[in-house]
């Protein structure tokens, strides 16, 4: 067998569920992070929308094992702008954690061991 780096198609945590249901053991590492981007804004905008705005990132990078393959992959839960209010980022935290609980379940299901974490 190919090992885990040499499959293609291993780029999302579905694809490690769909491997955990072919009866692979697979552990999973969560790590959480908050990533603050610039977002150029189109030049033929408004005179007003000509600049930069700081938007923000909440990904969670999964560290995916298959026997002694180790695979990286991350998803982006949820984008906000750090202009946006302190409410507004609660609810983009909530969002996010929801997300992170739904796949949580899903990995669970698919009896890959891991730890959960939220933002």
């Amino acid at each position: 067998m190919a090992g885990v780096n040499e499959k293609s198609g291993l780029g999302r945590i579905e694809d490690f569920i769909a491997l955990a249901g072919e009866g692979k053991e697979i552990h999973a590492e969560v790590e959480l992070k908050k990533q603050v981007v610039a977002q150029k804004v189109h030049p033929d905008e408004t005179e007003d929308m000509k600049r930069e705005i700081d938007m923000y990132l909440l990904i969670a990078d999964y560290t995916f094992r298959v026997g002694k393959d180790v695979k990286p992959v991350f998803k982006v839960y949820m984008f906000g702008s750090s202009e946006e209010s302190p409410d507004a980022a609660k609810v983009n935290k909530s969002i996010a954690n929801a997300r992170l609980k739904v796949d949580y379940q899903r990995m669970r299901d698919a009896k890959i061991t891991f730890e959960e974490k939220y933002f």
